[in-house]
């Protein structure tokens, strides 16, 4: 069975992407909002990470197993100003898409499986990661005019 490797890239996915929301926290803390939010959003997307821990326990997570193109590359730092912002915000964006749609992937197999508890965690805690997608696409597009057109 191969959904040992997407709960793995779904686990790896959700720390990084939680330890990416903190990186952006603390880089961009010129931004109250972003900062505030992106605190908020890093412990939400622990507590996805811990529901997820006893399917991955049940099941198990093959990390060696995964294709190459699948991983989840997270933040190392931030990039400063406006145009960094955007970017940064960007990165986000990509992680949390990726981490949605491993959740849909997940949520697919459980069912396929008819696993009730593997689809309650899904049910549960993928709605967390696309409201976290429409508030990054909501902020890229308040942060781009800013970022793009405004004089240096």
């Amino acid at each position: 069975m191969y959904l040992t490797i997407y709960l793995g890239l779904l686990h790896t996915s959700l720390t990084t992407l939680a330890d990416a929301f903190r990186e952006v926290s603390r880089g961009h803390g010129d931004e109250p909002d972003v900062a505030q939010l992106c605190r908020l959003l890093a412990g939400r997307t622990d507590r996805q990470a811990e529901a997820l821990s006893p399917i991955v326990e049940r099941y198990g997570e093959d990390r060696e197993a995964e294709p190459e193109r699948l991983y989840a590359v997270g933040l190392e730092h931030t990039r400063s100003g406006p145009v960094g912002l955007l970017r940064d915000l960007q990165d986000l964006h990509m992680l949390a898409g990726l981490t949605d749609m491993t959740w849909t992937v997940v949520g697919q197999a459980a069912q396929g499986l008819r696993d009730e508890d593997l689809l309650h965690v899904v049910d549960t805690w993928e709605p967390e990661t696309a409201r976290q997608l429409v508030w990054l696409r909501s902020r890229i597009k308040q942060a781009a005019p800013q970022a793009l057109i405004a004089a240096r």
